[in-house]
This record gives structure tokens, C-alpha cells and sequence, in this order.
């Protein structure tokens, strides 16, 4: 029985694929944060770099991926293994077959990289000097100094307040790659300023701690800006993780019946599924696709599709997205990745038409789940990807009672080793709702 299928690096993709020209609906343009018209790529260039922005309306089924960075996957890993989780299957006693997407494996130990890295080759030939990002639980900064310390930039980091004390190792290992880091609201900004004299304790979030960082690149010509997840360009990037999927499940001579991922931007969710939404949509498949999210950031469950701010501070442009609202300050989980207050665009969409089911779990019970994969399959999952594999667990928990063999496959989009803070406080039985 074949329990875990690679790809030789030349089987890996050489395009992106971009769902724009396949969404079931026009997706709604973004607006103008002042007049709240539909903006052009000249509103976008202070922030991003031409390349990028057209990869953002580019309405071409696929993007080839130039030749250094098809070159900078090798190193990073890509293609990456799909493997069956046989012995979590058998402590479930379940008759469904359980197959996870090791993006745990990269330098960084998420996905993030495979964005991080087209970001920063492409900022770096047009000129651009210094990025600067937010990030929550540290995956995204974390890619992002490497793949800037790799390109020869400078990066500027904010990371959420909560985060910045809940994993101290991620701020060192993005010192290690050189970038700069400051807990966010922090005192290097006029707004971080602002909400820092209005409450000394503030625990961020990943909307305030973006406009910081978009604060920082409107003021240099220099320093672009540079983000983690939300945004087509980004989920675009992501989707070799998903192309490679499908070529893999090819190989295993098997058709997944669910695939899932956990959402807090949308970027792993995305990259996982959006190849096999495209084979759904032209009724190649009849695949379930389930996004999971906390219960204590429930966009996609609870929140309102309408037009929202991407950050707190009003800078970005208005996107149309499930959204808790841009003032939303989430609970101080764990799993940082997760604290959004909002959706992809493009993620949203595809829920709102039905074709994506969101759940949402409460991270004690995800906690548990992460447990129960470090003992079967010796894998600590991160607290992000957790929510994925409760929502897998729950779907073969539902095949056994059903008696159905199901093939359920879930994103692993990182490992847990510097979430540990958080384990510990599960197993002392402190963990927080």
C-alpha cells in the first residue's frame, strides 16, 4: 500500500494558476479607500510593484513561474510529499482514508514561503530596497526575511503584540535572516503611537499591524509593501501547492472527497484547493471543500459579506469579503495565523456561492487533534493547521459512523515545534477558550 507520494523537482509546476477567470461570478472590484470607487494599478503601485499588480487583475488561467524561482522552490523543498495518515486512521477505527500536504517541511516550516519568495524577486527587479509586512503567529515574517535576507532586501516587520509574546523564537529566527521586528501597535508608527496611548496593553491584531506596515511603505519610495495572505496575487502563488495535489492523488489513483483547510486570510486554504475548485467547476470532481476557522474569529461562519477596510487604520483599499469588521480585536488564541478579522476576496466568493462549507472549531478541541497526530503520526501540527485536521477528524469520525470510505485530505501548512507555549498550557489544562 502506498502511504506517501513525491514528485521529482521536474514534475513540479511551472505556472501558477489563477482562479479570476474561473470564479462563478465576477468578482467585485476593489475601492478606493477615499472616494470609494473602483481603483486602477496606479492606486496600488506605492504599496506594490507592477509585476505584482498585474499578477492581481490578470485575467491568464496560468502565470509562469520565471526560472529563479522555479530554482529557489528546489531549495525550498517543492515538490513537497503527499502523505496518508494510516495510523491516525486506525485509532479512529474509521473505514475513510486520511491523506495530509506536507507544507510543513519548507526552512520556515509553513507554506508562506512559496509567496514570500515571488514577492521578493519580484520587488527586487524593480528596484525596491526594503519590504515590510505584519505578521501574527510569525510563519509569514518568518518566510518573508528569508526570502528578502535570499534577494538582497531589507525587511521591516510588525508582528501582533499577543504573538510577539506568545512565540519569542520567531522574532529570533527573523533576526537570524536579518529583518527587523517590532510588536505591533508599536512606537515606530504615528498610528501604532496613536492606539498605544490610548491603551499601553493593547494585544494587536494582524488589521492593526497592517497599517503599520502600509503606514511605513507610503512614506519611502523605496520600501514596498508586502503581505501574507488576502490578496490574488498571493493565493496565486500558493497554488503549486494545489497543482501538485492533483497530480499526486493522480498517482494514488484516488479522487478526495474533501479537501480542507484552515482559513484566516485564506492563502494555504487557496493554494490547497483552488486547482481541484477549477476541475469542480468544470464537473471533473464532486469534492467537498471545507475552509476551518476558530470559533472566536469567525468570519466565514458568522460574518457579514459586504465591503470592508483590510486593515484597521482605513488605509487599504475596500475589498468585498466576509468580515467581522475592520475594529475587530480578536481573542489572544494561539493559532496568530487565524486572527483575521476578514477573508480572501476570491475565498469568499466561492463561499458565498456555496461552493466552499466554512466550520469553526474552539482551539481546545484543535489542541486535542494536534495531540492526537503527534502520537499516530509523529507529526506536532501548528495550531493554524490543527483546525484543518479537527475538521478532517470530524469528517472520518462521520464516515465510521456512516460506514463509508471516504477520501478526506487536509493541508498541512505547518509544524507546531514553536507553538509549544501553547501545547503546554493544553496539556497543563490552562488553555483558554
Amino acid at each position: 500500500m502506498e502511504t506517501r507520494v513525491t514528485l521529482s523537482f521536474d514534475e513540479m509546476p511551472r505556472s501558477w494558476y489563477n482562479i479570476l477567470p474561473d470564479l462563478p461570478s465576477p468578482l467585485p472590484p476593489p475601492l478606493h479607500p477615499g472616494t470609494r470607487q473602483p481603483i486602477g494599478p496606479q492606486d496600488l503601485a506605492p504599496l506594490f510593484p507592477m509585476a505584482l499588480i498585474r499578477q492581481e487583475v490578470s485575467s491568464d488561467r496560468y502565470i509562469p513561474i520565471p526560472e529563479p524561482l522555479v530554482d529557489a522552490y528546489q531549495l525550498l523543498g517543492r515538490p513537497t510529499p503527499l502523505q496518508r495518515a494510516v495510523r491516525l486512521e486506525q485509532a479512529l477505527n474509521t473505514p475513510a482514508e486520511i491523506w495530509y500536504k506536507r507544507e510543513d517541511l519548507s526552512p520556515t516550516g509553513s507554506h508562506k514561503t512559496n509567496t514570500a519568495f515571488a514577492q521578493a524577486y519580484y520587488n527586487r527587479e524593480e528596484g525596491v530596497e526594503r519590504l515590510t509586512t505584519e505578521t501574527g503567529a510569525g510563519q509569514w515574517g518568518s518566510a518573508l526575511a528569508m526570502a528578502t535576507n535570499a534577494f538582497g532586501l531589507k525587511c521591516l516587520i510588525f508582528m501582533v503584540r499577543v504573538s510577539y509574546d506568545q512565540k519569542p523564537h520567531r522574532k529570533h529566527i527573523m533576526h537570524l535572516y536579518g529583518a527587523e521586528v517590532h510588536p505591533s501597535p508599536s512606537d515606530q508608527t504615528n498610528y501604532g503611537r496613536k492606539l498605544l496611548k490610548e491603551k499601553p496593553d493593547h494585544p494587536g491584531s494582524l488589521g492593526l499591524a497592517i497599517s503599520e506596515a502600509i503606514e511605513v511603505a507610503a512614506g519611502d519610495e523605496k520600501t514596498k509593501y508586502s503581505l501574507g495572505s488576502v490578496l490574488n496575487h498571493v493565493l496565486l502563488h500558493q497554488t503549486i501547492i494545489g497543482q501538485e495535489v492533483l497530480e499526486q492523488f493522480r498517482r494514488a489513483d484516488r479522487t478526495p472527497d474533501a479537501m480542507i483547510g484552515c482559513v484566516g486570510g485564506g492563502s494555504n486554504f487557496a493554494g490547497f484547493t483552488f486547482p481541484a475548485i477549477h476541475e469542480h467547476l468544470k464537473g471533473k470532481n464532486a469534492t467537498e471543500f471545507i475552509a476551518a476557522e476558530p470559533k472566536v474569529v469567525p468570519s466565514l461562519t458568522a460574518g457579514k459579506y459586504e465591503y470592508d477596510f483590510g486593515d484597521t487604520g482605513e488605509m487599504t483599499p475596500l475589498v468585498k469579503m466576509y468580515t467581522l469588521g475592520h475594529n475587530f480585536v480578536p481573542a489572544p488564541i494561539h493559532a496568530g495565523g487565524l486572527r483575521y478579522h476578514g477573508a480572501a476576496p476570491t475565498v469568499s466568493l466561492l463561499v458565498h456561492e456555496g461552493i466552499v462549507k466554512p466550520v469553526a472549531f474552539v482551539q481546545q478541541d484543535c489542541f486535542a487533534a494536534g495531540e492526537l497526530f503527534a502520537r499516530t503520526e509523529g507529526i506536532i501540527p501548528a495550531p493554524e493547521s490543527a483546525h484543518a485536521l479537527k475538521a478532517a477528524i470530524d469528517l472520518a469520525v462521520e464516515a465510521k459512523r456512516k460506514g463509508e470510505r471516504k477520501i478526506i485530505a487536509f493541508n498541512l501548512s505547518g509544524h507546531g515545534l514553536l507553538d509549544l507555549h501553547g501545547y503546554g498550557q493544553y496539556l497543563d489544562h490552562t488553555l483558554a477558550a
